[in-house]
């Protein structure tokens, strides 16, 4: 198993559990989230960095 650091910019959707649900789908694209923060949020993008595992 690898641990990969992923950062992510996302547009913010309208709602909470929009954003979640959209966070969560990115990540799963590079790996199984350990953990994951919303760093910083400029304008209407919020930018994510999280710890992935990968087989």
């Amino acid at each position: 198993m690898k641990t990969a650091f992923i950062t992510l910019a996302l547009p913010i959707p309208s709602t909470i559990a929009e954003l979640h649900a959209a966070i969560e789908t990115a990540l799963n694209h590079h790996g199984e989230p350990l953990r994951w923060a919303i760093t910083r949020i400029e304008n209407d993008t919020a930018h994510i960095e999280a710890i992935v595992t990968t087989a």
